[in-house]
């Protein structure tokens, strides 16, 4: 097997190989925008990924479809040389858009756990999908300027964390060739053009709890006849915040948050029960593993405070391990990145407390990962509110109803970037 970072003969040429990328990018745009407008929770991405499937096989990708339930992979094999995965993930959230903008999703749809919903491509797999149809394109395109194996997965349920693991266990590595890396792109909220590179712990692990609180019921006006489970939430959730500022040391990092409570349904009747969601990440497995041991003291401890008829239920639920970075290759990628954009395009944003899947393709296949931050933001809007010290508030973050990437240069940069990364591990062909 070649490895990535003994590429034979000459690089392939990176400029010939993105000329058609201008003419493309009215038909990207549109292909973005339709993609928009209809967003797909996760494991129900049936017509994107019909739509991915109808595209590969029209650009020469022998394609698979149905792998982990509604996934998609597409092969170019040309010639001897480096195999580079390249993937982009497809599912929406369950969130009601208010972006205002004019392609803006009004799809609604019900969820694994039977609630209805607005659907938004709010955390910008959008932009993935389409910036990997275009890269697949022009290596397609360009093939007779390098020569390897192009892996194109467009995976789903990354929302969930388990969409990555679902193809590999679905035969993913039975049906394409094993890799030599794994390579890919997350939109973020920083500014259009550019890329963000972070060797190591690169993105948080997450792990979720559902927490059942157990009270006794009764008449809001004979309070002392009951256990309130509403005031044992309360203060759960308060004493929670205590984990990251006084039990995770000053150079550790981790997030504690309570996504959800839940309890009751009027104002004069105390509930049996209360359930708490919550969302903890961390970079290291003793962090978490400290994180963890924290969370379940102080729930079970609030219980006990509050002379619970029986102890709480702590449910795990979705799971994301961390993603590391391979630093040798994330090096490598930085400089053909920066040789591509400028040195200044393309910065270092230390490690991000979001959390993501694609490693597991990695770690399935024993292969190294890079995996980049795509900006998508308005550069004057995100420049006047750096200005202003109001990026947080200003801004919205991904998985907001606000989050709304710029197509332009978002897109060709998506595009550009991904060639580039896999140009410099596939073997060019001597004119």
């Amino acid at each position: 097997m070649t490895t990535p970072s003994a590429v034979p003969g000459p690089l392939p040429d990176v400029d010939a190989i993105l000329t058609p990328l201008a003419q493309m990018l009215p038909d990207l745009r549109e292909l973005y925008v339709d993609l928009h407008e209809h967003p797909e929770l996760s494991y129900q991405e049936t017509r994107t990924a019909a739509l991915v499937a109808e595209r590969l096989a029209a650009a020469g990708y022998r394609t698979h479809t149905g792998i982990g339930e509604t996934g998609v992979a597409g092969v170019l094999s040309n010639g001897d040389g480096p195999c580079v995965l390249l993937r982009a993930d497809m599912d929406a959230l369950p969130v009601t858009e208010d972006t205002g903008l004019p392609y803006a999703s009004s799809v609604r749809a019900t969820t694994a756990d039977g609630v209805e919903s607005g659907v938004m491509h709010a955390c910008g797999h959008d932009v993935h999908v389409t910036a990997l149809l275009g890269a697949a394109d022009l290596l397609a395109r360009g093939r007779s300027a390098w020569s390897g194996t192009v892996v194109v997965v467009f995976q789903p349920a990354e929302e969930l964390g388990t969409g990555a693991r679902a193809m590999v266990d679905g035969g993913l590595y039975d049906v394409v060739p094993h890799p030599d890396i794994v390579l890919g792109q997350h939109v973020a909220p920083i500014p259009a053009g550019v890329l963000g590179t972070h060797p190591g712990p690169a993105f948080a692990g997450t792990d979720i709890l559902d927490i059942r609180l157990v009270g006794r019921g009764g008449h809001g006006s004979r309070p002392e006849a009951t256990v309130d489970p509403v005031v044992m939430a309360a203060s759960t959730v308060m004493r929670l915040q205590t984990v990251v500022s006084r039990e995770v040391a000053a150079g550790d990092s981790a997030v504690v948050t309570v996504g959800k409570l839940q309890a009751g349904t009027k104002d004069n009747i105390i509930p049996d029960e209360a359930v708490l969601g919550v969302n903890i990440r961390t970079f290291d497995d003793a962090v978490r593993t400290r994180v963890l041991a924290a969370v379940e003291r102080i729930v079970r401890g609030e219980a006990d405070a509050a002379g619970a008829p029986r102890p709480p239920l702590i449910t795990p639920g979705e799971q994301f391990p961390p993603l590391f970075n391979d630093p040798a290759e994330t090096e490598r990628t930085r400089e053909a990145l920066a040789a591509r954009f400028g040195a200044e395009r393309v910065v270092d944003p230390g490690p991000v407390s979001g959390s993501e899947d694609v490693s597991v393709l990695a770690t399935a296949a024993g292969v190294p990962l890079v995996y980049w931050l795509l900006g998508g933001w308005d550069p004057a809007e995100f420049r006047a509110a750096e200005q202003a010290g109001t990026t947080d508030r200003d801004i919205p973050s991904n998985h907001s109803p606000r989050f709304a990437p710029v197509p332009h240069p978002t897109l060709e940069t998506g595009v550009t970037a991904l060639v580039v990364a896999a140009l410099d591990r596939l073997a060019g062909r001597a004119p």
